[in-house]
């Protein structure tokens, strides 16, 4: 399995090198002094008036900053190792923490009241905690618009320069180099432009053209970031691994070429998903599916509820935290539908990955009352409600032919 194989360091060719050996050598007594000197340093232990009087806020805001600080350098140093040890095992410890983090900041934020829950906001920017206007990309649909004396195609220009295209598709790259299954994510591309068409009621946002949605979404900028990270899964599958320490290259390119190969996989591993071996695969690949559309939704609607722009620093923040949360947790759900053992629990990363995401959306349930008065289109309803039967139904015939054959197999 992936997770015995990845976990051992001799698979890195880093533990015996004696060029690299320092880096796996703990010093965690030695890390704890520094972190212990740096405290008094920014604590103000030696100053005799920060012990009698101090600006409040100020020392709440650096009290929290030490906070988060002494809970990573422990993560960093002691917390247990994932099935990932590429560039460094300490590094998934550190990203461990920082969902813990993560997890534990959606828990308090979550018991706030929603106008305190935005002021908590400006304390993380203090831009933040005004009301954003929210773009809406269907109010015109047409393409060639010759009145506009700028651009007569001023609807697809603005569209294609818009800040959310890099974002699809650096977005379908990541999650290509995540899943590393074609058919899934094509599943994924439409399921969440039929999730866009669903809440487009609720988000303007979500309010598209056909062609932006069909055209630019799908058969471009999804399909060019599938492409891509389909491409380089290709590459790294298709890779020989056999690690050679940085002391016993050659010459001066070996070593920058194996220093930059300690950023790439120690090995790369196939992902078996097989959603039509059974109707319980079926449902727990379809879970997946489910999971990563809703941290996506939840993308739009926490900034729609927490009153963020598009274009702060915050969401990109949160993306990139997922994504390195994503690429373990993946690896783990994987091995945990591949694992036949009767004990078997999901792994750390994987479980992280699923309390955050119901975190998120209870935020959005709870901060959302109120702020949607349209209610959702009857057609939309009903469709969703027969694709809920028929589903349903399929697992139940599925299920029961299952049945059916093992008892005739068994006769």
């Amino acid at each position: 399995m992936r997770a015995r194989s990845e976990i051992k360091g001799s698979a890195d060719g880093n533990d015996l090198d004696p060029w690299t050996a320092w880096a796996y050598t703990p010093r965690t007594v030695t890390l704890l002094l520094l972190g212990a000197c740096l405290l008094i340093w920014a604590s103000g232990v030696g100053n005799p008036e920060t012990a009698v009087s101090s600006d409040r806020v100020e020392s709440t805001k650096r009290g929290i900053w030490a906070m988060i600080f002494v809970f990573l350098t422990y993560c960093l140093l002691q917390a247990p190792s994932t099935i990932l040890i590429r560039p460094h095992p300490a590094l998934w410890r550190l990203v461990h923490g920082m969902a813990v983090i993560y997890l534990v900041s959606l828990t308090f934020i979550l018991f706030q009241a929603r106008d305190d829950a935005r002021l908590f906001m400006k304390y993380l920017d203090p831009d933040l905690g005004v009301e954003v206007p929210e773009r809406s990309y269907g109010s015109d649909c047409r393409i060639y618009v010759p009145e506009n004396p700028r651009n007569s195609f001023i609807n697809v220009y603005e569209t294609l320069f818009d800040e959310f295209v890099l974002a699809h598709i650096f977005g379908w790259w990541a999650k290509a180099i995540m899943i590393r299954n074609q058919p899934l994510l094509w599943i994924l591309s439409i399921g969440f432009e039929l999730m866009e068409l669903t809440f487009r009621h609720m988000l303007p946002n979500f309010n598209e053209c056909w062609w932006d949605s069909i055209i630019l979404d799908i058969l471009i900028c999804n399909w060019f970031g599938i492409w891509a990270g389909m491409r380089t899964v290709r590459y790294f599958d298709g890779k020989t691994y056999e690690w050679v320490g940085l002391s016993r290259q050659p010459n001066i390119y070996g070593k920058v070429k194996r220093t930059l190969g300690q950023f790439t996989p120690a090995h790369w591993d196939k992902d078996q998903w097989h959603p039509l071996l059974g109707p319980w695969r079926f449902v727990q690949v379809l879970s997946l599916c489910v999971v990563f559309m809703t941290v996506e939704l939840n993308t739009f609607f926490l900034k729609f509820c927490m009153w963020v722009p598009p274009s702060n620093p915050i969401i990109t923040y949160r993306l990139i935290l997922w994504f390195l949360i994503g690429l373990p947790a993946i690896r783990e759900y994987n091995s945990y539908l591949q694992d036949r053992k009767p004990t078997k629990k999901l792994g750390t990363f994987c479980w992280l990955s699923l309390a955050l995401c119901i975190l998120e959306l209870l935020i959005c349930l709870k901060f959302g009352r109120g702020l949607f008065p349209d209610p959702m289109p009857q057609w939309l309803v009903v469709f969703w409600s027969s694709v809920g039967l028929n589903l349903i139904f399929f697992l139940v015939l599925w299920t029961w032919q299952n049945h059916r054959s093992l008892s005739q197999k068994q006769l």
